[in-house]
């Protein structure tokens, strides 16, 4: 990783990063790859997977709702998807809680606008979000897991937000 990047990712404040308009990676929605890069085991924590569309004959059998890490790992490493748009928040293993709302990426204005987006469900520790097969955002993303991703793809770089009194502007290098 260059130092340019690692100085990039190592200052950010809220630990949200964005992969978008690069060739680096062959498919930004595939969890396996992204789990990988990012040196995640998926097995270590429990996930809430919400707003899940996806492509080929798979979709029935995806995981959905409150997930056991050991299950979405072994789903993830039996097959290879591509999330057109999902949430996948990590909770530590064991948690549950009921979601006052439901997770979600398409459409949602959180990740551009605002303080700088949070984990939408409650007792989160990340989200991992695919946006529209053509992105992938990491909020409140480990350092580690953020500096190995990096690593990976050296094209990731700090999700931009602006204030919402600028809402109507669209922040550079944004989708």
């Amino acid at each position: 990783m260059s130092n340019s990047l690692c100085c990039r990712l190592c200052s950010s404040d809220h630990m949200n990063y964005i992969l978008e308009n690069t060739n680096q990676v062959r498919c930004f929605t595939d969890m396996r790859e992204v789990f990988e890069a990012a040196n995640i085991a998926p097995q270590d924590y429990d996930w809430y997977v919400s707003d899940v569309e996806a492509n080929g004959a798979l979709r029935e059998s995806l995981p959905i709702g409150w997930v056991r890490g050991d299950v979405l790992a072994s789903f993830v490493k039996a097959h290879e998807v591509q999330f057109e748009w999902a949430v996948f928040s990590a909770v530590p293993k064991g948690f549950r809680s009921r979601p006052s709302s439901e997770p979600y990426a398409d459409g949602n204005p959180d990740f551009w606008v605002g303080e700088g987006a949070m984990p939408q469900l409650q007792g989160a520790l990340f989200e991992i979000v695919c946006w529209d097969c053509s992105a992938t955002l990491l909020i409140n993303f480990p350092l580690e897991a953020a500096q190995s991703f990096a690593a990976k793809f050296p094209d990731t770089r700090p999700l931009v937000t602006i204030p919402p009194e600028r809402s109507c502007e669209r922040p550079s290098g944004s989708i």
